[in-house]
């Protein structure tokens, strides 16, 4: 499995305003210039993220996007399965019911399995919140 740079993009513009939540709106142009990504795909994906009710935007000259839940509601999985899909190792997991044919017989699936069982449980398991307290450790390492 190989996460997209919308995926990963994603969830550095969820962070990204996470971090810099003072309750006012953040234009996508201060998050692009944090970020060093184009404010035009931020945008794209930003549209997806709103269409599902992860942001909410508001327009005006003081406009932006604000988070519509709390850090701590969020996972990675959201994030990650609402702009890449779905996250199976292989198809024959993409669905809650296996189809594949040969599943009786094939002892692969139980290591497919164990391994989109462990990408879940870390996935799901990791808010934004989480992430966020990441970066502040992770700022503390370089105080001189």
């Amino acid at each position: 499995m190989k996460i997209s740079t919308k995926g990963r993009y994603a969830l550095r513009l969820m962070l990204d305003m996470a971090l810099n939540n003072t309750g006012n709106p953040i234009r996508i142009k201060d998050i692009a210039a944090r970020q060093n990504i184009s404010d035009k795909y931020l945008e794209q994906i930003v549209s997806v993220l709103n269409k599902a009710g992860f942001v909410k935007s508001i327009r005006g000259p003081q406009g932006g996007y604000k988070l519509t839940k709390r850090p701590e509601q969020y996972t990675v999985g959201m994030i990650l399965r609402l702009t890449e899909g779905s996250l199976a190792p292989v198809s024959c997991l993409d669905d809650e019911v296996n189809m594949c044919d040969r599943q009786e017989e094939c002892v692969t699936l139980i290591l497919w399995r164990k391994l989109d069982d462990a990408i879940k449980s870390v996935i799901d398991n990791v808010t934004l919140a989480d992430l966020m307290e990441w970066d502040e450790q992770q700022k503390g390492n370089y105080i001189i």
